[in-house]
């Protein structure tokens, strides 16, 4: 994997995971199934949090066929359609089609729900912005050892 050029620049320390969810996110931007849209729910209303929602197009999924899992930072979005054998279809132009979705969230940003309404799967997600602090680091003054 090459390296991205700013992240490469000796002031940004401690960066490195951050590239790998770059490239994570980059990987999983490929796919174009299910479509999905990403909305600001409150803009300007409130200051000190932001609230988004996914809403994915996912007609023919039931509750049951679907799964939202959260790991490391990555909220993915799983469904699975069982093929009704007994059914006998003249022309099948809807398929029992499987994906999987994935959304590389920021740090502080959590999920505070999914539904499943008319077709369209929609998760919330909030992060509370932190407080701006400054922190004074004091300076100890080294012991010399030794004469002069």
């Amino acid at each position: 994997m090459s390296r991205l050029a700013g992240f490469s620049s000796p002031f940004m320390l401690g960066f490195d995971e951050l590239e790998r969810v770059l490239d994570r996110a980059t990987k999983s931007a490929n796919d174009g199934y299910p479509p999905y849209n990403i909305e600001r729910l409150n803009a300007g209303s409130d200051q000190d949090t932001d609230v988004l929602r996914i809403t994915l197009a996912v007609a023919g999924f039931r509750e049951e066929d679907l799964d939202v899992t959260i790991e490391k930072n990555q909220l993915v979005v799983t469904g699975k359609q069982i093929d009704d054998k007994e059914r006998v279809y003249l022309h099948r132009g809807i398929a029992a089609r499987q994906f999987q979705r994935s959304f590389v969230l920021a740090e502080g940003l959590e999920v505070n729900g999914a539904q499943l309404k008319n077709g369209l799967l929609e998760i919330d997600l909030v992060r509370l912005r932190p407080e701006s602090t400054v922190r004074k680091i004091s300076i100890n003054a080294a012991e010399r050892s030794g004469k002069e």
